[in-house]
């Protein structure tokens, strides 16, 4: 069983979706880890009344990037985990911490990448007017939003949406996508090939989402 420690800074809601699909069988993981960066995450009890091992290294504690990140890699590697996953984890890492990990590290943005990358993505979308918007599973790269795509949720843009109804709406399908990439990869079935996520056997099925959904 592969073994994954989990990064965050908030409350956690897809870390709680994690948890929710490994308790109902549905994520063949052992969860080995919850750390944060942030002493109060609220996030953390919650790992902890499931049962998962917890700690934070609070960053304002460093005098830089590199010295956090080579504290958080110290503790991650002492659970020896086959999978990093941030998960709401708000800072930004160093290049030399994204290559230690590569290929083992993975993220969930709200936008459909390559759009709208870094914050905010839900009020750059209102204002772009799209009428489509949604969330990206990928892994993580030195260049920030911008690796290579496991799997991706699309949602309708309404015109009467407000940051937070959209904002809700991806949510929903975070919660959903990221428990299945993070199964994939548990199940072997993920590969990168020149730089593009390969997933083993499933083609999907041939299905276009329109919107708006008018005839």
């Amino acid at each position: 069983m592969k073994r994954i420690v989990i990064l965050i800074s908030g409350r956690g809601s897809n870390m709680e979706a994690l948890i929710a699909a490994r308790d109902a069988g549905r994520l063949p993981v052992d969860i080995v880890a919850v750390i944060s960066n942030r002493p109060d995450a609220r996030g953390l009890e919650t790992a902890a009344r499931a049962g998962i091992a917890t700690h934070f290294i609070d960053h304002k504690g460093f005098a830089g990037r590199e010295a956090f990140d080579a504290a958080l890699a110290g503790c991650i590697d002492d659970f020896a985990p086959d999978l990093v996953v941030l998960a709401g984890f708000m800072r930004i890492l160093s290049e030399g911490f994204v290559r230690r990990y590569e290929g083992r590290l993975i993220n969930i943005h709200p936008s459909l990448l390559p759009a709208f990358p870094g914050l905010h993505t839900h009020q750059r979308a209102l204002e772009e007017g799209v009428r489509i918007h949604g969330c990206t599973v990928h892994f993580v790269t030195p260049a920030l939003d911008h690796g290579p795509v496991i799997i991706q949720a699309a949602v309708p843009v309404f015109d009467d949406d407000s940051e937070a109804s959209l904002a809700a709406r991806v949510l929903t399908q975070e919660h959903k996508i990221y428990p299945q990439a993070v199964r994939w990869f548990a199940e072997g079935r993920l590969s990168l090939v020149d730089g593009r996520v390969r997933l083993a056997g499933d083609h999907g099925s041939a299905v276009a989402l329109v919107a708006p959904g008018g005839a």
